[in-house]
């Protein structure tokens, strides 16, 4: 029988030999996490993509992310392991349907979730993450009129926090949509010493029972900076694999969906990389994101606009 490659060994020789990086999404597994260049959340990973000089970036996240580094960094070969690896809060906005939304709303400044296809992108004024919404649409005039797209949740949690008018479209992530209200107030009565932390994706009954709300990388910067113990995770929970390795003496619980014969709430499309993937991506070069150039032109334009207003807000 033949033996299996070491596929550790293998993926690092072949990042030296091909000059390769790996860019890996904090809701990646541990293994993958661990054997990455850089792991973040969407804006640093869009600054990582805009800003190396690899000639090859593997993409260890879900196709909009790829696509992202791809407009940013056309010249480089992107690979994505697994073409199937979508979004379902990315395919909640198709671009003929976005196109009518903004046709019947005129007059508005488009701002987009990075969570969109490279299409959405196009057609938007700005694009935003979840670390820095807010901070885009505060550096808007106050009396423009703004879209926000795709995320409901995301987009009523910012309409809210900066009080502007912002229609927004009803799209939503299947991750951060499940949570159970009840089920978490549940785990938050059995350890009554737990602070409940929130993705801002998540509906308005979580939220409101949150102690913090915060991107990805702002629920890690809070458990690694807050004094409690016990957090209760209400997002992906791939990022509970760098919680612990910033601080393995404090308790991480993730947040249980509705469906009760889960365990948590995992993205289906996150978890379709693995590491041999990996390894196949890399020996073979392929999946690889192709976009063409019209299309890359247009979609660079919001994209960099938030990255101009992020280098200047701080966030």
């Amino acid at each position: 029988m033949k033996e299996k490659p070491d596929y550790i060994s293998e993926i690092r020789r072949m990042k030296a030999e091909k000059n390769a990086i790996i860019l890996a999404h904090y809701y990646q597994t541990g293994d993958i996490q661990d054997i990455a260049d850089f792991v973040g959340d969407s804006l640093a990973l869009s600054q990582k993509a805009a800003s190396n000089n690899a000639d090859i970036i593997l993409f260890a996240g879900v196709r909009f992310m790829a696509e992202t580094a791809k407009i940013l960094a056309p010249e480089k070969k992107i690979l994505l392991p697994d073409i199937n690896a979508g979004c379902s809060l990315a395919d909640s906005c198709k671009a003929k349907d976005f196109k009518k939304f903004i046709k019947d709303n005129p007059g508005r400044t488009i701002v987009s979730y990075v969570n969109t296809t490279a299409e959405i992108k196009a057609l938007s004024d700005i694009i935003c993450t979840s670390s820095n919404a807010i901070s885009i649409v505060n550096s808007l005039p106050f009396e423009e009129k703004i879209i926000f797209a795709p995320d409901r949740n995301l987009g009523n949690y910012v309409l809210n926090k900066t009080g502007r008018d912002i229609i927004v479209w009803n799209g939503t992530c299947h991750v951060h949509e499940e949570f159970s209200l009840e089920a978490i107030l549940k785990l938050k009565e059995q350890n009554t010493d737990a602070k409940i932390i929130v993705h801002p994706e998540c509906e308005l009954p979580v939220r409101m029972v949150a102690d913090y709300i915060g991107s990805t990388a702002a629920l890690l910067k809070f458990t690694k900076e807050d004094n409690g113990n016990c957090y209760i995770i209400a997002t992906e929970p791939g990022i509970i694999h760098q919680m612990k390795k910033e601080n393995p003496y404090k308790t991480y619980i993730p947040a249980p969906p509705r469906d009760s014969t889960c365990g948590c709430s995992e993205c289906n499309f996150m978890k379709l990389i693995t590491i041999e993937k990996i390894y196949n991506c890399l020996k073979n070069e392929k999946p690889e994101i192709k976009l063409n150039e019209k299309l890359i032109t247009a979609a660079q334009k919001p994209i960099k606009r938030m990255l101009e207003i992020s280098g200047k807000t701080g966030n």
